[in-house]
């Protein structure tokens, strides 16, 4: 029945619904893959969608650590604005060579951000592989391994609230 809408005859016909048949499937499985990994409509309208490049440059957080609330300025940027979407957060940091502090965020978030290989003290970046959420402190002039990291944000001042042994519980909440 399907070989009345093809035309096809010979050996290639047979190559022609597998190919036909596999291109169908790999489609249906990334239309799958990709619903799943939607955003709750009620998170999706916490994203801020539509900001010029000044209120970007302007999006801050704020992050309590223990008695002390550090602020910073976000990048306008996908990741950011996904990793947003995720804030209000409360992690745990885990301290990593002794230069930065990260923890696993809930889930992933956006890829499309500009990735790099280097980076400042108090920055704020996004480490794909974890999918983990990391704040330099120090600098240790060590290179990033692949993939790279891509950055959120920077802190305005007080990055040394996380130049502290060991773990440290954090709150993280968008400035509005």
């Amino acid at each position: 029945m399907v070989l009345k809408w093809f035309p096809l005859k010979g050996r290639n016909c047979q190559k022609t619904m597998l190919i036909l048949v596999l291109a169908l499937t790999m489609s249906l499985s990334y239309s799958a893959c990709r619903a799943d990994n939607r955003m709750p409509d009620s998170a999706s309208s916490k994203l801020p969608t539509d900001l010029s490049t000044k209120q970007a440059s302007s999006m801050k957080i704020i992050i309590k650590v223990g008695d002390k609330a550090v602020t910073a300025t976000l990048i306008d940027s996908k990741t950011t604005r996904d990793f947003v979407s995720l804030l209000p957060l409360t992690l745990t940091m885990n301290d990593l060579f002794g230069r930065e502090k990260f923890a696993r965020l809930p889930r992933a978030i956006s890829e499309e951000g500009e990735r790099t290989k280097t980076y400042e003290v108090g920055d704020i970046i996004y480490w794909s592989p974890g999918p983990d959420v990391a704040i330099y402190y120090r600098h240790d002039e060590q290179p990033i391994p692949d993939p790279g990291i891509i950055a959120i944000g920077k802190i305005d001042a007080g990055v040394e609230a996380f130049n502290v042994p060991g773990s440290i519980n954090v709150a993280v909440e968008l400035i509005q």
